[in-house]
């Protein structure tokens, strides 16, 4: 069963640089096959960051909550569902850990060979 209270690491979360991150998604999707290229729309769906912004954020050591703070969400991110990190996302409470488990989610089912017309959500 997915566990729904992050509040343990809620603040962890958000205090953790986008930046110490990327490498991670990087070398993650690239394991199987993806490109950054992919990669990067997938983050721009959600974000509504270019690659210029997305590598910005990185060099500038932007955290996390920062990140989504300052970005436009696509709207139909809660159209992002399912478990990641033993987390049920449409169940997390606190917003910059829901919005960057949407962040995880995305990138996991690229690295799943998802294809880029399913992970970008659009409404039934």
């Amino acid at each position: 069963m997915a566990k729904s209270d992050t509040s343990h690491h809620d603040e962890r979360i958000a205090n953790m640089t986008f930046g110490s991150v990327l490498p991670h998604y990087i070398s993650k999707i690239e394991k199987k096959g993806r490109t950054q290229a992919e990669m990067y729309s997938v983050i721009q769906w959600l974000t509504g960051y270019d690659k210029d912004q997305i590598l910005a954020h990185a060099a500038n050591k932007t955290n996390f909550k920062d990140f989504f703070d300052q970005c436009q969400l696509n709207p139909n991110a809660s159209l992002i569902t399912g478990v990641i990190c033993g987390y049920r996302v449409e169940e997390i409470s606190n917003k910059t850990t829901r919005q960057c488990r949407y962040l995880d989610k995305l990138i996991d089912e690229l690295a799943r060979g998802k294809k880029l017309e399913r992970i970008l959500r659009k409404p039934k």
